[in-house]
This record gives structure tokens, sequence and C-alpha cells, in this order.
């Protein structure tokens, strides 16, 4: 299940292609999601189960120019995954800690990307 994107952007492709056409620089766009990706996991990292707190803290921010990611978990805390996604098989439920992070601070976070697409806009059309 790692890796399945939570939103996507319609008409994505298309919208990175007009700005690099219109010669903005697409590593705004990184930026952008990493912004994005910073709000979600400071939400995840409140809403991740503590026992040692250990999993708290290693939920972190990525971005490309296509997404923003948010991570938990890796070669030193492989449960975050079974946590997260559940695990039927040994009675793990999930705990969609990061998903519910980022619905709840969804308004926050289209509201980057819609400040971002309105300047971007406005820099097209030479408003």
């Amino acid at each position: 299940m790692a890796g399945r994107a939570l939103a996507e952007v319609e008409g994505g492709p298309r919208f990175r292609r007009t700005l690099k056409q219109a010669g903005i620089d697409l590593k705004n766009l990184r930026n952008v999601h990493r912004s994005v990706g910073t709000l979600v996991a400071v939400a995840a990292a409140a809403f991740a189960p503590r026992r040692s707190g250990r999993l708290a803290g290693n939920i972190r921010a990525g971005a490309t120019q296509k997404a923003a990611i948010v991570r938990a978990g890796g070669a030193r805390l492989p449960y975050a995954g079974p946590i997260h996604w559940g695990w039927p098989k040994r009675n793990i439920t999930a705990n969609p800690f990061i998903t519910q992070a980022a619905q709840q601070t969804e308004p926050r976070w289209i509201a980057v990307y819609q400040d971002y697409t309105d300047n971007a806009l406005d820099h097209i059309e030479g408003k």
C-alpha cells in the first residue's frame, strides 16, 4: 500500500508543463510540496500512537516536483507501516495516523496550493 496517493491533482502534468513553458522554475513547486508535506507531517506526529515516541519522532516530509510526501519508519522502525495500514494476520488493527493528519489539515494545504496556483497563473497571464 505504500506509494499510493491520498490526493491527486487533476491536470497536474499539464499544469507543470504550462509553468515550464512560461519560464517558471519548477523548483518552486518542490518547495510548495515540501511546505504541504511538513504541514501533514507535523499533524501526523501528533496523531501517531505513542509508546516510546520513536514513531512520532520519525515522521518526515519529502517533496518532488510532482508530489508532497510524508514518510514514517524505515530500517530502524519497520513497524511503522503495519501500525499505519494494519496487519490482519498478526492481529494489528490499522491506525492511519498519517491519513488522518492529511484529512484534518486539508483546508490548510489546499490553501497553500491555491495561493501557488493563483500566483503562477498571474505570472503566466502577465497580470
